[in-house]
């Protein structure tokens, strides 16, 4: 069965903040299958339309709607961003926050790495002390057992008087 186009883009827009419609309830409303109504939803999404789940508020979006809202809003001048805050249930203040981790999501790469080099770095120290210290232990054990053996063959030898 075939859907219009406008019926579709009718649809699609009752899963747009404010209403944000659940697709379940859309679902009975409109007497169009669940999976159809995903479909839609991935296709739009895919498209860079910008429809976040219903149930969850602005900051239970996912990452690839928080990026198409930054996107939409990255040419507005205040007022008009506050329009389109007004229409999605959204204040300025989770754009703007929005729009800073964008911006910094590269860097955190390079500071992850840094700091991953870093602790790496550490933890080859760390090893190469340990190693020494095990080398250092096994030599001592080593001469201890060495004057263990001679005390013992020094002792059958001249018959002292210590037993081994």
């Amino acid at each position: 069965m075939g859907y219009s186009p406008e019926r579709k883009s009718a649809v699609l827009k009752r899963m747009l903040p404010p209403n944000n419609l659940a697709i379940r309830q859309l679902s009975q409303e409109e007497g169009i299958s669940e999976a159809t109504l995903h479909k839609w939803r991935a296709e739009a999404r895919s498209k860079g339309q910008l429809l976040p789940d219903a149930d969850a508020g602005p900051e239970g979006w996912s990452s690839r709607d928080k990026f198409a809202a930054v996107l939409e809003t990255a040419t507005l001048n205040e007022a008009d961003l506050a329009e389109y805050c007004r229409k999605r249930g959204l204040y300025p203040a989770q754009i703007t926050a929005w729009r800073s981790a964008c911006e910094q999501a590269n860097d955190w790469d390079r500071a992850s790495t840094a700091r991953l080099g870093q602790a790496t770095k550490e933890e080859r120290k760390r090893i190469k002390d340990l190693e020494r210290e095990l080398a250092r232990k096994d030599r001592a054990l080593a001469e201890t057992a060495a004057l263990l053996v001679l005390r013992k063959k020094a002792s059958a030898i001249w018959g002292g008087g210590e037993d081994a």
